[in-house]
């Protein structure tokens, strides 16, 4: 018999409703794993066995009493740790929110449970989601399960190895920037950014308000277009909710998995997006999955997006000003660490000194760089001009869907590198967000998926989908339809090919 965590979510699901497996076991099977290999991989910063485990349990009688379970009851889940919850510490991988306990769950978190998800555990992360690495973490880096030399990409990496390295089946992340899909480009795994407003925000501790986005993880589409069904809608909570009526993503998923639905589909390229610096075997893969593409029927045209090109020294404006906005909450006095100095301190005196040493480096950058950014007599300079750029790039998205159905590129324009590689510059994790943060700028939906290895060093190679906005599930259908070719193409599905798959991490 399989291993409970080998299964998909699809399969551990229709196992549940089936009878074959409780959701007792299946929790204790990832508690066990995690137990087991999460002591390398730094995935989680909390667990609690004993609630998950009485949830399962709870989902279990609740079904063998013949109630009505949402698809994905029973399911285990791991929940990023931006998003705050009541059972669990909620920290957002900092020491200044260290053992913060809320008094309420964020929304996605309180769908999820709603529908009988099992949470098990709060995933590592970026210190405030601020990072393309996650080795800025106040708890300590998380390791790549494929190499646990290499980072996993950030800030959610957490949430990517844990479901990886089958800690979990599925997992909740947030996309500011890139931070749900470059992780899954660099550990092979699947991730979805949403349209803006989309999934409700509220209770995601804040980064970049008009930015920031929550989202599903898993090792296959289909999975993670389940656990966006759970998630997504309405909510009067959150003033950027969207109220639309969204079709199901597992409906859409479900029918692309048949390659013959990609016929007719035009999937632009963005010269713009294949930049310098694209890894020769991130390249060759994105081109090998261009030419599967293409002889199913689907037509590629060249897109030229002029204003791309400006994306992330815009985004490195917009972020950081709305981060020292976001981030002045933490002030020693309402909530969270407070470090009093010698003798008798002033409240500014306690507010600096408990800044100081709860925040980390990177964050002390990005807020040095907003507060700058929105000071007098240069608000207009970098700030306002800034988001003119970001309307312009608005503008060339809006051109180029007026021609394409989709638009593809690299998720990612390298490989996972090596831990500690990048010497403390933050130029070269910035410059690895260029392809993804476009989307975020935009609003609009983007899927990584992966598409292979690369060449130089067996790493996974992620393939970035997006669409217009409001139609996440054109990328559902079209993602569902690549991933059955890189199927066929390698014999099994990707995640069958990790490292970790037979054993433990490398």
């Amino acid at each position: 018999m399989t291993e409970l965590i080998h299964l998909t979510a699809a399969e551990l699901a229709a196992g549940l409703v089936a009878g074959d497996v409780s959701s007792e076991e299946a929790t204790r099977a990832h508690l066990d794993r995690i137990a087991a290999v999460d002591g390398e991989l730094n995935a989680f910063l909390a667990t609690d066995a004993e609630a998950s485990l009485g949830a399962a349990r709870a989902i279990d009688e609740r079904r063998a009493a013949g109630e009505a379970l949402g698809a994905l009851a029973g399911v285990p889940l791991a929940i990023k740790d931006v998003l705050v919850t009541t059972d669990m510490p909620s920290t957002s991988g900092s020491r200044i929110l260290e053992g913060y306990r809320s008094p309420y769950d964020a929304t996605a978190v309180a769908k999820a449970r709603a529908a009988g998800l099992v949470s098990i555990g709060k995933t590592n992360m970026d210190e405030f989601a601020m990072g393309s690495s996650t080795e800025n973490s106040a708890y300590g880096p998380v390791r790549n399960q494929w190499a646990v030399g290499r980072v996993p990409g950030g800030s959610g990496g957490g949430s990517a190895v844990a479901v990886g390295a089958f800690e979990a089946p599925l997992a909740l992340g947030s996309d500011t920037g890139g931070s749900i899909r470059q992780p899954a480009a660099l550990t092979g795994t699947v991730g979805a950014k949403p349209t803006y407003g989309g999934v409700s925000r509220y209770g995601a501790i804040a980064l970049a308000s008009s930015l920031d986005q929550i989202g599903p993880c898993a090792r296959t589409v289909l999975d993670t277009a389940l656990l966006h069904d759970v998630i997504a809608g309405h909510d009067r909570h959150d003033s950027t909710s969207l109220d639309f009526a969204w079709p199901s993503m597992a409906e859409a998923a479900r029918g692309g998995a048949d390659p013959a639905s990609l016929r007719g589909l035009r999937v632009g390229v963005v010269k713009q997006l294949m930049i310098e610096g694209v890894q020769p075997g991130v390249r060759s893969r994105f081109e090998e999955a261009l030419a599967l593409l293409a002889a199913q029927g689907a037509e590629i045209v060249e897109i030229d997006a002029p204003h791309f090109e400006y994306a992330v020294a815009a985004y490195y404006l917009i972020l950081p000003a709305e981060a020292s906005s976001n981030l002045a909450k933490y002030d020693s006095v309402r909530f969270g660490l407070r470090v009093v100095p010698e003798g008798v301190g002033t409240v500014e005196s306690v507010m600096s000194e408990t800044r100081a040493a709860g925040f980390g480096a990177e964050v002390k950058r990005r807020i040095i760089l907003g507060t700058y950014a929105l000071s007098a007599g240069y608000y207009d300079a970098y700030y306002g001009s800034a988001q003119k750029v970001r309307t312009l790039i608005q503008r060339d998205f809006a051109a180029a869907f007026a021609r394409v159905d989709v638009i593809a590129s690299p998720t990612a324009p390298t490989t996972a590198w090596p831990l500690g590689s990048h010497g403390g510059d933050p130029m070269q994790d910035y410059l690895n967000d260029a392809t993804t943060i476009p989307a975020n700028l935009a609003g609009i939906p983007g899927l990584s998926l992966p598409i292979g290895t690369a060449s130089e060093d067996g790493l996974p190679v992620g393939l970035q989908l997006m669409a217009p906005a409001f139609e996440d599930a054109r990328l559902y259908r079209a993602g569902a339809a690549v991933e059955s070719l890189i199927t066929a193409r390698d014999g099994r599905a990707f995640w069958q090919q990790s490292p970790v798959f037979e054993g433990g991490a490398r």
